[in-house]
């Protein structure tokens, strides 16, 4: 389509902004369509109050009561649904008291996609034997079962894709090793699963299976993992924040589509990690305002300092449904206009963006932040 522009204009996306100005992004797709640049000069975010459903959420996981082990629903619709869930640690049998009975899963309602915010374990699957530590993604297909072996306590925070398998996003001209490398994939291991099995002692003679919400229960007299060998392009993997390299230009700052990590059908996992700050001196050095036309958004702090927002902190998640204008907090804009240069961001989240409107399970408001709407309004 045709660019057409009115009035003075910057000619490069978040650069060269007029002083006293603000810009405001309007995309389609989230930020893989159509895009226009606004110059403004107030922020979008200058609300005074919002009356009506659509406005921001924030919650904050640290006091959430849990269920045992149970996963605590967080959002759904009809593609995705995202949960919490605190494990704890996995108590081995001593040798001399038998093997321990461990209890597998089998997910038919859809592809489960672990990250690890705390803890480390092993997982245990028909393909072999992952481990996983803080800041690991589980990618388990559907209708595997497996098994978790927690060395610590351990939160994970699951995206279940409902709609069909997890793939990797398209890289285009940036070539295939962009971002993560497939090399840097952990494969399961059939050889240390066995050794896994044999050196602590532990087996599985039940599978729970999920399918349309309900859960039946396998018996077995022998261990369910009992797989001598395989081979395909279809298995089970973990990828690590580490061994991801992020997108970025070191002159002007980079949309969230630059950071999608998996693909699916009706919503993207895109992945924030540590990077440079960017060192044109006209560059907006913060995320800029936008508008999500198209996509809800949800995102969950996993570490580091979000320096964009106010009063954040680990084991928070928002959510910004679409229509909602916002950006950088106030005092963070201010800060990156006229504060000390930052030429480093720690920061590690972990979004979802979905293009059909996500529901709030009612058991997670009792620990929303009422106040987050508020928390662009200029402090007096």
């Amino acid at each position: 389509m045709h660019q057409y522009s009115q009035g003075k204009n910057h000619t490069q996306g978040h650069k060269g902004i007029p002083a006293g100005h603000v810009e405001e992004e309007h995309g389609r797709k989230g930020f893989f369509g159509l895009v226009s640049h606004l110059i403004k000069p107030e922020a979008p975010t200058r609300w005074t109050e919002i009356d009506g459903p659509l406005r921001p959420h924030l919650f904050d996981l640290v006091p959430m009561k849990y269920e045992g082990n149970r996963w605590k629903r967080l959002f759904f619709n009809n593609e995705v649904a995202m949960y919490s869930v605190m494990n704890p640690v996995t108590a081995l049998q001593p040798t001399s008291a038998g093997k321990t009975n461990l209890k597998s899963f089998r997910n038919v309602d859809g592809e489960t996609l672990y990250f690890c915010h705390s803890g480390k374990g092993e997982v245990l699957t028909e393909y072999g034997l992952l481990k996983f530590k803080v800041g690991s993604y589980i990618n388990i297909p559907k209708s595997l079962h497996h098994a978790f072996v927690f060395d610590e306590p351990t939160q994970f925070i699951i995206i279940e894709s409902k709609s069909g398998m997890y793939r990797e996003p398209e890289r285009g001209m940036v070539g295939k090793n962009a971002f993560y490398d497939l090399a840097s994939l952990g494969k399961p291991d059939l050889e240390a699963l066995h050794h896994f099995k044999q050196t602590k002692n532990v087996e599985s003679l039940s599978i729970e299976i999920k399918r349309l919400e309900t859960i039946t229960t396998f018996k077995y007299e022998a261990c369910v993992y009992d797989t001598v060998s395989w081979k395909g392009d279809f298995f089970p993997f973990t990828l690590h924040i580490n061994d991801m390299m992020p997108m970025m230009s070191h002159r002007v700052h980079l949309p969230p589509s630059a950071h999608t990590t998996f693909a699916a059908n009706g919503f993207v996992v895109c992945t924030f990690l540590p990077r440079l700050i960017e060192t044109d001196a006209d560059a907006l050095k913060v995320p800029f305002y936008h508008q999500n036309i198209d996509y809800d958004e949800v995102l969950f702090y996993h570490a580091g300092n979000f320096f964009s927002r106010d009063n954040l902190h680990p084991n928070m998640i928002s959510y910004h449904p679409a229509g909602f204008p916002h950006g950088p907090h106030p005092k963070a804009f201010a800060m990156a206009q006229n504060g000390p240069p930052k030429t480093f961001t720690d920061e590690v989240a972990v979004m979802v963006d979905t293009y059909n409107p996500l529901n709030i399970d009612p058991g997670f408001e009792s620990v929303e932040v009422k106040s987050y709407w508020e928390s662009w309004k200029q402090k007096k």
